[in-house]
């Protein structure tokens, strides 16, 4: 097991960043040209859900439900929540968001195939 102040950060990165990575594939395949309107389009609720779950884990955090072991994080907080933490929900807000968009417009291209 990792023992250090970057293990939050990389085990963070090594799940969320291959599954984000196929996610950006699949979407720039299948939306080519407008990739770019369909990521902004996905991002804004996410932004809106890690944000909110951030401000939710603060709150916790503030009154004693949870804390964080020292030295597992890098020590950068944004009000009481780590740095890392706050990636974590702002990460699988994004793959949520990517995935509904994905699973959307892949049924709609099979329901326009079905006679």
């Amino acid at each position: 097991m990792m023992e250090s102040r970057w293990a939050y950060l990389i085990h963070l990165m090594a799940w969320a960043g291959p599954f984000i990575a196929l996610q950006l594939g699949v979407l720039v395949f299948y939306f080519r040209e407008r990739s770019w309107a369909v990521l902004r389009a996905a991002l804004v609720p996410a932004g809106v859900m890690g944000v909110y779950l951030s401000v939710a884990d603060h709150l916790a955090i503030r009154e004693g439900i949870w804390s964080f072991g020292e030295g597992k994080h890098l020590g950068i907080y944004i009000g009481a929540v780590p740095l890392e933490e706050l990636l974590f929900f702002l990460l699988t807000s994004v793959m949520v968001a990517l995935g509904l968009t994905l699973f959307a417009a892949l049924l709609a291209r099979r329901e326009a195939r079905v006679p």
